[in-house]
């Protein structure tokens, strides 16, 4: 006799067929249709459902929410919005930088009744969060990572980030104080400006202790591939780099391969001294629970981006709880701990520029003349598209 498999499907799994296979607008409204909307003017588009909780809050992640990285630290951040009365927050993890993400975000909107989306990866903007703000107005988009730009960006759409370079630039002080070779190494998945000023600040904040240090840069291509993390730092430890740091979706792999080859590393996203327990210096670490908090807080006071309640661009460093240091991990000396302190203090106060001319690039041309500082928040900044002395490496060609 034979058998035939039985399968479950889920309801949003169901969402995303019917959207693949274009049924999605002859059977939308038999989710919708028994509850109360409110359809923009002029709008022929499917409408958020109503919801029990006064505000529905949509997370989208790229990868696992427990990847001791970039996904974990946004999904610890949407965990903190569990103390609020009145706010639901709905969560896909492992969602591709595809068409994917736009299935996913329709779905939050018409099946859960989401009326914010926070899609937390760089490849979700262009064109997926730009076509769905077009089809559902009175929905807030507020992507991680690209910045906002008035009238080019529909007004349902914001932007938020932090300057984790700051953290960078005191992880690469700590760095330099342990390192016995001077030789450091940085693991990037993609060259983009953001990732690319990270490095650089490392590299500043070391070369503030050592100006003979060197950062060996390998790019991996991806925002995660274990296998060319792992390659990365056996390549870097063959090499004699002692002290390896990374800006990766998922930074476990990089440590625990520097925990194996016993070297120091520095961590990035979270806390990720747990898996490297000799050897973590410190972390550059994300700390989105303020900001999603401060988000919510706004939106059931009725503050819109529309309306411009909420600010279309939330930019914040280390003075603003955006981000933070991991605690010092007991290979750290005290005179590190006091060079990183003090920088710490400088840049939470300002009377720190970590980007002051003159500052040259590796191929010896001057990129920041002298009597010119670009601080946090400056345009330029944001196309970084070179590498500070003393990188071993390149981005380009």
């Amino acid at each position: 006799m034979s058998s035939y498999p039985r399968f479950s499907v889920s309801r949003r799994q169901l969402v995303r067929g019917l959207l693949a296979t274009g049924a999605f607008g002859a059977t939308s409204h038999l989710w919708t249709g028994c509850s109360s909307q409110t359809k923009a003017p002029g709008a022929d588009n499917a409408t958020p459902a109503s919801s029990t909780a006064s505000l529905v809050m949509g997370v989208i992640y790229v990868g696992p929410k427990d990847d001791y990285g970039w996904n974990q630290a946004h999904a610890e951040g949407a965990a903190g919005l569990s103390s609020l009365a009145g706010i639901k927050v709905v969560e896909e993890a492992n969602v591709p930088e595809t068409t994917a993400a736009a299935e996913t975000m329709r779905s939050m909107i018409v099946q859960d009744g989401a009326q914010v989306l926070f899609p937390t990866s760089f490849g979700y903007f262009d064109p997926h969060i730009l076509a769905l703000a077009k089809e559902f107005p009175e929905v807030q988009f507020l992507h991680c990572g690209t910045l906002f730009e008035e009238g080019t960006h529909p007004t349902n759409v914001g932007s938020y980030f932090g300057f984790i370079d700051e953290a960078y630039y005191v992880a690469g002080i700590v760095a330099a104080h342990t390192s016995k070779t001077g030789k450091l190494g940085f693991v990037m998945a993609k060259p983009i400006p953001r990732i690319v000023r990270t490095l650089n600040s490392w590299m500043l904040g070391a070369r503030s202790v050592n100006p003979d240090a060197t950062t060996q840069l390998i790019i991996t291509g991806a925002w995660t591939d274990p296998v060319k993390e792992a390659e990365a730092v056996n390549s870097m430890a063959d090499q004699g780099v002692d002290v390896v740091t990374c800006n990766v979706d998922n930074a476990k792999v990089v440590m625990e391969t520097a925990e194996k080859r016993g070297i120091f590393c520095s961590g990035n996203g979270v806390n990720q001294s747990a898996v490297a327990p000799k050897g973590y210096l410190t972390g550059a670490e994300w700390d989105w629970t303020g900001v999603y908090t401060s988000y919510a807080k706004l939106m059931q006071e009725g503050k819109t981006l529309m309306n411009q309640g909420i600010p279309h661009l939330y930019l914040g460093g280390l003075g603003d709880n955006f981000v933070k240091l991991s605690p010092y991990g007991a290979p750290v000396g005290e005179a590190a701990k006091a060079d990183a302190d003090r920088a710490k203090a400088g840049l939470i106060d300002g009377s720190l520029v970590v980007y002051q001319g003159e500052i040259k690039d590796n191929t010896g041309a001057v990129v920041i003349p002298a009597g010119t500082e670009y601080k946090p928040g400056h345009p330029e900044l944001e196309k970084m598209d070179w590498l500070v002395a003393g990188v071993q490496g390149q981005i380009t060609g």
